[in-house]
């Protein structure tokens, strides 16, 4: 469903720089950018042209993917990928909390959904969102956890599970919890 722009020969952000702005402007998409090094604060490290844009609304985003029938997500259907949906309730969630947004991706180590800033641990927090019942296999963020040179004190793992669990830094929550996320600043 997603193309990358450095897909499309001869393309680069800049050629959509405009289309970006005026989406996320209007309301219709969330920003999430691309962090390099990520330490707090997480603003110092954003890249400008490296950037995922989700849909702001999470009604029309299953109507896309699931047509009308609404079961798939009311019935907990476990068939069905959700994956899409779950990443934009909790960038929805977020910046409703007063979160900026951002997100982890290095070639080698793989990629982490979300990084938000901790204001009082003063640490960049990662955020790993799952659909599925292998939520507690994430290797990009057990990577990125055990790195000494980002200063980790917490991780989370959103997922369809129905209880909090923890496990060294990495807390495993229900995808609803997210709702009790708020931003310290």
């Amino acid at each position: 469903m997603a193309q990358r722009i450095e897909d499309i020969r001869g393309k680069t952000f800049a050629d959509y720089e405009d289309e970006f702005e005026y989406l996320i402007s209007a309301g219709i998409a969330l920003n999430v950018q691309a962090i390099s090094t990520p330490v707090f604060p997480l603003i110092e490290s954003s890249g400008k042209n490296l950037l995922k844009l989700y849909l702001n609304d999470v009604g029309i985003l299953t109507s896309i993917l699931y047509g009308s029938n609404i079961r798939a997500i009311l019935d907990d259907e476990r068939s069905i990928n959700l994956g899409s949906v779950y990443e934009c309730v909790v960038a929805s969630e977020l910046i409703a909390h007063g979160y900026n947004l951002f997100y982890y991706d290095n070639r080698s180590k793989g990629e982490v959904d979300y990084l938000i800033d901790d204001y009082d641990s003063l640490s960049a927090v990662p955020i790993e969102v799952k659909s599925g019942k292998d939520y507690t296999v994430h290797s990009a963020l057990n990577a990125f956890v055990k790195n000494e040179d980002y200063h980790v004190k917490k991780a989370y793992v959103l997922s369809n599970t129905r209880e909090i669990t923890t496990n060294g830094k990495i807390t495993y929550l229900p995808i609803y919890d997210v709702m009790f996320f708020e931003s310290t600043h």
